[in-house]
């Protein structure tokens, strides 16, 4: 009864879109999620509401839709189709849909890109020719600009002109440029409406305060991370995109920072979970997800043998004294609960670029020490809970003091495995809890176990 609900409303919205009748268009994203519902339910009418897509809306839809989406997309839909749908699409926008498709059919990428015009064409080259984690990569080459010596009048009816014929979307700066292409000013758009319009922007910017429109940017070859950390830190809505000696290639807006900033995030949480994103998606086969995380759970099996091995070395101990055996997991399960805590923040902090390697000397003290406040506490209480469940007061020390030194490591080891990985250009976030679990318990148990031999036995 209920998919039959889904079913329904799903189709009912999408006629309401498809007939203009809705109060609010669905966007992208919607429409994506309810041809999925289709899909999941009838495949034929799935496939004919598909079809139905215009190209304006058709390119930015597939590019939401999960993988074995877009297969249905390039094998039902005619290519002169698809090529105006990527023709429809921002520069940014047309190079990421071509690339999911290069990744589902290397040819059929190949013909779409050939039927795009030249200047599409030589676009998506250059948004391509850079590195995943450049700034250049994430660019459109779609902008509002102007060279210096051009009226404000000039340059406005060309913006109308523009907006009218659907070339430029989500405009919030004018970009000034020499005759040659350099970068000189960027001035918000609604500033513009203060000058007179009869003026050269050469003549606006003279009567202007002094480095009042110098603009922020971003060097195409730069890591998007920091780029990102420049739009936050100006609360920007848009940043120009420059090459080394200043020319303007393009500029990111805030919703590709935005986009990026959702996919790390993502991509840091299931790292820190020990599974694959991209695995995890909810269209993968059951088969490919369960084989991602097996592989993480076999590491993690053979990281708690050796844990394990630890305790067989006081098996005689533990025969001896059975409250151990109850107390034990406590002691492992405080160091990676602290241990984590560690991590966590340490890859965040990473991430977002606060710290490296070579400065973390601070970061490292700051985790430790919160680690040792914590461990003398709980070492305290929980020395005087074991000392009065047990009636050992011994036996509260040893647990008390094997909790602070599994908290003071935990603290340390959460703080150095991240930094140590990113050193050596490795994701801090991938088997980062996995060595840290190994630490934890391995010192956990040794620790707790060897006092005990030696105090209690």
């Amino acid at each position: 009864m209920e998919e039959n609900e889904q079913l329904n409303e799903a189709k009912e919205l999408l006629d309401s879109h498809l007939n203009e009748t809705i109060d609010k268009e669905l966007s992208p994203a919607d429409l994506a999620q309810h041809l999925k519902t289709l899909k999941k339910h009838d495949e034929e009418l799935f496939g004919e509401y598909l079809e139905k897509l215009d190209p304006e809306i058709l390119g930015d839809v597939a590019i939401e839709m999960p993988d074995h989406m877009l297969k249905d997309v390039i094998e039902q839909i005619p290519s002169d189709k698809i090529i105006e749908a990527i023709e429809e699409l921002e520069s940014d926008d047309a190079a990421e849909l071509l690339e999911y498709i290069e990744e589902i059919d290397e040819q059929k990428a190949k013909e779409l890109f050939d039927g795009l015009d030249k200047d599409d064409q030589e676009e998506i080259l250059r948004i391509r020719s850079y590195d995943e984690g450049e700034a250049g990569a994430f660019m459109q080459t779609e902008l509002f600009s102007a060279h210096i010596d051009e009226k404000l009048k000039t340059a406005v009816e060309r913006l109308r002109r523009e907006k009218e014929e659907g070339k430029l979307e989500n405009v919030s700066q004018l970009f000034i440029t020499d005759k040659k292409g350099v970068l000189l000013h960027a001035v918000p758009l609604e500033d513009l409406i203060l000058f007179d319009f009869n003026q050269t922007l050469r003549e606006i910017i003279a009567k202007s305060e002094e480095d009042k429109y110098k603009p922020n940017v971003a060097v195409d070859n730069e890591p998007i991370e920091t780029v990102v950390e420049t739009v936050e830190n100006y609360d920007m809505n848009s940043i120009a995109v420059v090459d080394s000696k200043g020319y303007l290639l393009g500029r990111i807006t805030t919703d590709d920072i935005h986009d990026f900033i959702k996919e790390s995030a993502t991509e840091q949480i299931y790292n820190l979970a020990g599974v694959d994103d991209e695995a995890e998606e909810e269209d993968t086969s059951l088969v490919k997800a369960t084989r991602a995380r097996a592989i993480w759970l076999l590491i993690n099996l053979f990281t708690a043998l050796i844990s394990s091995s630890i305790i067989g070395l006081f098996d005689e101990t533990i025969a001896s004294y059975v409250a151990l055996a109850v107390l034990m997991p406590i002691v492992a399960s405080m160091g990676g609960n602290t241990g984590t805590q560690a991590l966590t923040v340490t890859v965040r902090r990473l991430t977002l670029g606060e710290i490296e390697f070579k400065n973390a000397a601070n970061a490292l003290k700051r985790e430790v020490g919160i680690a040792l406040i914590n461990g003398l506490t709980f070492a305290f209480l929980m020395g005087v809970i074991a000392s009065l469940w047990f009636n050992r007061p011994m036996l509260g020390v040893v647990i008390g003091a094997s909790m602070l030194i599994n908290l003071f490591f935990a603290g340390f080891f959460g703080t150095l495995i991240p930094l140590t990985l990113k050193k050596f250009d490795i994701d801090p976030a991938v088997g980062s809890a996995v060595l840290l679990t190994t630490v934890t318990d391995t010192v956990g148990f040794f620790s707790f176990l060897g006092l005990a031999k030696w105090i209690l036995l």
